[in-house]
């Protein structure tokens, strides 16, 4: 075989390469093109979240400076979407006080929720010891002594979308319920569940941001 006819075989070859590349260039950017219009037409909906109870099991304010407390709280999870599913790959519930973490956080299992189903979760979240800021620990005692605290049920996770058969990168998930709690003589919201226990019936939407 000739010099000449090497040379055309390898750039027989070299076509056939460059062929089967550009399909699969191009194919890529047609699934991808696809999976953005159907993305862009869908529209995907952040899910809702409603504060169902609050049941508070501990809350002493006896050490100066340090809170010991023990609360459940019930919460439901709607996805609105008609076709789109959410992976909760992470959520950590916790509770807040004038903008200052008084719990630790509890992990809720990681979940998937179909199109327009709706999850309820039930986590205990508490603290013992947990130090207050000095400042918010006096507003904390003026404000169990006027028999109503605000608090702020607070979770922050990372979730998926999932459309058809594509599943989205990681967005971060931020959700935030007040809620009153009554004390003392006051608490007109509140059942008595117990020794010392309280439950708050309070079914409240929940502020979301992804």
């Amino acid at each position: 075989m000739s010099v000449k006819e090497c040379d055309h075989h390898k750039g027989k070859k070299r076509k056939v390469f460059r062929k089967i590349f550009c399909g699969i260039v191009v194919f890529l950017f047609i699934v991808l093109v696809t999976i953005l219009l159907i993305w862009a037409i869908l529209q995907p909906t952040k899910p809702s979240f409603i504060l169902q109870d609050v049941t508070v099991y501990a809350f002493n304010t006896t050490v100066p400076n340090l809170l010991t407390s023990n609360f459940q709280v019930t919460l439901t999870s709607r996805n609105p979407n008609d076709h789109i599913g959410v992976y909760y790959d992470r959520l950590d519930t916790y509770v807040n006080y004038r903008n200052q973490q008084i719990t630790l956080r509890t992990a809720i299992p990681p979940s998937y929720q179909g199109h327009k189903e709706v999850d309820v979760w039930s986590p205990f979240v508490y603290g013992t010891n947990v130090p207050v800021a000095p400042f918010n620990f006096v507003s904390l005692g003026q404000d169990q002594g006027d028999g109503n605290i605000l608090i702020t049920i607070k979770i922050d996770g990372r979730v998926r979308w999932k459309v058809g058969a594509f599943i989205t990168g990681h967005y971060h998930l931020y959700v935030r319920c007040p809620a009153f709690i009554s004390f003392g003589g006051s608490r007109s919201n509140g059942v008595v569940v117990g020794d010392n226990v309280i439950k708050y019936q309070l079914v409240q939407s929940c502020s979301v941001s992804v």
